[in-house]
């Protein structure tokens, strides 16, 4: 059954998964905290059996109690658990199943079993199934053995719809929206320019002051300022690119005049973003808008802006490489 946890804060967490409810206890005892520590390192490598480890673990420090009473040497009880554990490692081997990547029926069903007993439970078949075809889709072949960099899958949580709504994206969901209500909601054939610089501008290194006597040198003043901006504007419209995102602050008057020339524009995305969507469009993040080549524009099929419960949101997709960047979208989830 589920467990409803309360700490000192007030933040309220309801789970029935062992290695949760050990995470959110206070626990002060060196040897109550090594068995959370084998629960915690039993859910980052295999993602379940977390109960069963705890108990099991209890269970030898249980019996390891009974031979320390009958003056058994802390180091023998020791060496004795690793002999069992040599042994326990070859019947395990006996027991073990090759599993192919092919073998999908066989994959669905350890991810059910690993879903199972997690507050998602209700509605395992859908996750299992997405969890699956997104590591499937990851999967790279280096000599002859697969291996699967979850960094490759990004999961995008969002209150607000319903868990059947969860779906896997080929490509990226970035959680930001365009900057201006009349730019593009979406872009066919996407022509995508990558920003590590502000769309602003620039502010001095030191304190500095401006000395403006009459109206005339502030309107000069101001006008430069927009100038510049359009010349920033001038050099992205130059690049042929139609989506931008920025990874810093992009001015008022920029987000008018690159709404004017119809190109999509995000800000503010996330270091981490930035770099999947270079691997996944084939783009190179620039730190300069100086010199801009036609191999630092990447390519996407798609590129649209989507409500998810309250918030907008920007999927790329159709990607030159989805493969680096394959997503499991989790909409309406608050796991």
């Amino acid at each position: 059954m589920d467990k409803m946890l309360v700490d000192s804060l007030g933040d309220i967490v309801i789970t029935n998964d062992g290695a949760t409810i050990l995470k959110q206890m206070d626990i002060e005892h060196p040897a109550a905290k090594m068995i959370v520590e084998v629960s915690k390192t039993q859910d980052d490598e295999v993602g379940d059996g977390t109960t069963t480890a705890a108990v099991l673990a209890g269970e030898f420090l249980k019996n390891a109690e009974d031979l320390l009473e009958q003056n058994v040497h802390p180091t023998v009880i020791a060496n004795g658990y690793r002999l069992a554990s040599i042994k326990a490692k070859e019947i395990l081997k006996t027991l073990a199943m090759e599993v192919s990547a092919d073998d999908k029926d066989l994959l669905l069903k350890i991810a059910a079993t690993a879903i199972t007993g997690k507050s998602a439970e209700a509605q395992k078949d859908t996750f299992a199934n997405l969890a699956v075809n997104s590591v499937l889709a990851v999967v790279n072949n280096e000599n002859g053995k697969n291996t699967v960099d979850v960094e490759d899958i990004k999961v995008e949580k969002k209150v607000g719809g319903s868990i059947e709504a969860s779906e896997l994206i080929e490509g990226m969901v970035i959680d930001k929206e365009r900057v201006h209500t009349n730019m593009p909601k979406k872009v066919q054939g996407a022509k995508i320019l990558l920003l590590n610089e502000a769309l602003e501008i620039k502010k001095t290194e030191v304190d500095a002051e401006i000395s403006i006597k009459s109206p005339d040198q502030l309107q000069s003043f101001l006008d430069q300022e927009e100038q510049m901006l359009h010349d920033m504007v001038n050099k992205v419209m130059d690049s042929g690119a139609n989506v931008v995102f920025v990874q810093k602050g992009i001015d008022d008057i920029a987000q008018h005049y690159l709404a004017k020339a119809g190109i999509y524009a995000a800000r503010r995305v996330k270091k981490s973003d930035m770099e999947k969507l270079a691997r996944a469009t084939g783009a190179k993040i620039l730190t300069s808008l100086k010199e801009i080549n036609d191999s630092d524009i990447g390519k996407a099929g798609l590129v649209e802006e989507k409500k998810i419960g309250d918030e907008a949101m920007t999927y790329v997709t159709e990607c030159h490489n989805p493969r680096q960047s394959q997503l499991s979208f989790a909409e309406g989830l608050s796991m």
